[in-house]
């Protein structure tokens, strides 16, 4: 049952990796970095106290709804290519989104520290639980299925929120200027590709949380 997951998790860190480093040296005809096309997104949208920020490390790209601040990774702070811009352009989206109030965005935050919690709490859960024999250990299991299961919430709500901050930014992009029509495909493809790794996340925690439920039924048994 994990095997699925597994795949689908490495088929869609491939495909980002493969249209991502495609487009990375295709360079657009506004010849904007990353940084530029972010700040002139959010300069339209009225946004000029959200700054936006350069770090390190590799797709380290975030929007920080706590700070109010776009974070971007070397590649696309600087880059001029199609990647940069549509990366820059997404964690954008995702301040319009905080702006607009986007219940789903904000539903995410609120479970951020709870799921951060419980994607690590629920392992030791369960382990304690078979320590203590056999009828304790069903029930740990039990209290394990359900706090993992705030992390498949999380990875649910996670999808929605990430594919409207993709729209956001192609329409912006667009709106502004900022791409030729000809050239919105690409950053389609790039953003696309990054959509399915959280696809690809939502996937897996389902299915462990399926296994888990169906050792449950067995314990149960």
């Amino acid at each position: 049952m994990i095997i699925p997951g597994a795949l689908l998790g490495i088929y869609a860190q491939v495909k980002l990796w493969s249209a991502y480093n495609k487009y990375l040296n295709v360079g657009l005809a506004s010849n904007l970095s990353g940084a530029e096309a972010a700040r002139e997104i959010l300069d339209s949208a009225g946004l000029q106290n959200v700054p936006v920020e350069e770090i390190g490390g590799h797709l380290t790209d975030h929007y920080d709804p706590t700070k109010r601040a776009l974070f971007l990774s070397a590649e696309t702070y600087e880059g001029r290519s199609i990647s940069s811009v549509g990366v820059g352009a997404h964690e954008a989206g995702h301040a319009l989104q905080h702006k607009a109030a986007y219940a789903p965005l904000h539903l995410r935050m609120k479970l951020v520290p709870v799921t951060q919690f419980a994607s690590v709490a629920w392992i030791g859960i369960v382990m304690f639980g078979f320590f203590l024999g056999p009828i304790l250990a069903k029930k740990f299991l039990l209290v394990g299925i359900g706090v993992f299961a705030i992390t498949a919430l999380f990875q649910l709500i996670t999808l929605p929120v990430e594919f409207d901050a993709s729209r956001r930014a192609k329409e912006q992009l667009l709106r502004i200027g900022l791409v030729r029509p000809e050239e919105s495909a690409g950053v389609s493809h790039v953003l696309h590709a990054a959509a399915l790794t959280y696809v690809a996340a939502l996937v897996t925690s389902l299915l462990t949380l399926l296994r888990l439920i169906l050792i449950a039924r067995d314990e149960r048994d």
